[in-house]
């Protein structure tokens, strides 16, 4: 990590890294949704979260736990090719990862599973929240850092959620990548979150 990066992302105690879905389906080649430039993402996510375990800061993953049939797959009537199913080799995180972290699951049972923070009933649009804005506010963290998978879509998602939660967010550009579900997504993604307030560095 550069030392324009360390001193822009200002890890320590009351910051979380957030690493957003990085696992094997969409970050390894033989993955069943692999995002183009996957295997960097987890390289430069590896760094960061031995950067924040250093500086203190809280290391959260996130884990797309996906039952076999769900309306969140192609198969039944929803936009993916079937992903990160419960007990997989394509649910688990990318062995470049440290696994002592805490890990937040989300997309279990009928819900998309896009957001850390909660996961959305397809057809009500009912939402589902995870303990990802308990532990926050019981670690006490104020900021958080986000990389991961995709940029496009949960890295998104999550980062729209964190700054509707209140929590002043940076994303790592180096560390997240897009799938491109359509072309110029990620750009698109990017000038989102820009807009709503989340600091690209």
């Amino acid at each position: 990590m550069t030392s324009d990066l360390r001193t822009a992302l200002l890890l320590g105690p009351s910051v979380a890294l957030l690493v957003v879905d990085v696992q094997n389906d969409f970050a390894d080649p033989k993955g069943s949704l692999f995002v183009p430039g996957g295997e960097e993402v987890a390289a430069q996510c590896a760094a960061l979260m031995a950067e924040a375990a250093a500086a203190g800061a809280q290391v959260i993953c996130t884990q797309d736990w996906h039952p076999a049939v769900t309306p969140h797959f192609q198969e039944q009537g929803g936009l993916w090719p079937r992903h990160c199913v419960q007990g997989s080799w394509g649910a688990e995180l990318h062995p470049l990862l440290p696994r002592r972290n805490h890990l937040v699951r989300k997309g279990q049972g009928q819900l998309d599973g896009y957001s850390g923070f909660g996961s959305r009933e397809p057809s009500t649009g009912r939402v589902e929240a995870t303990e990802l804005h308990e532990v926050l506010q019981r670690r006490e963290v104020r900021r958080l850092v986000l990389a991961g998978l995709a940029l496009d879509v949960c890295v998104r998602e999550t980062a729209l959620d964190a700054v509707r939660l209140g929590y002043p967010t940076v994303l790592v550009r180096s560390a997240t990548a897009a799938v491109e579900r359509t072309t110029g997504a990620g750009e698109k993604a990017l000038g989102e979150l820009a807009a709503a307030g989340v600091k690209l560095v």
